[in-house]
């Protein structure tokens, strides 16, 4: 097994919050049951299938962050880089 995901974790944690928001909404909104259904089941296959491919470490990973990770994406600069844009 590879020590490196195939799909960053970071984008699996946000999948899963948008899955989570909607099951929420759609029982807020009273959508039908099946509906319901289906995003619950869904929010609740997202971490499943992240023990599954990657252990436990990933299940960790994808559930309670690093604090200060924002090694992945975003428009965060290296050090060199904040430097050169101060000055």
């Amino acid at each position: 097994m590879s020590s490196h995901p195939l799909v960053p974790v970071a984008r699996t944690r946000v999948k899963l919050a948008v899955c989570a928001a909607l099951t929420v909404v759609a029982v807020i909104a009273g959508l039908p049951a099946w509906t319901v259904a289906a995003l619950a089941l869904t929010s609740i296959a997202i971490p499943v299938a992240v023990l599954l491919a990657g252990g436990a470490r990933l299940l960790w990973e994808l559930l309670l962050p690093p604090p200060g990770d924002r090694t992945e994406g975003g428009l965060d600069h290296t050090p060199e880089e904040r430097d050169r844009l101060v000055t």
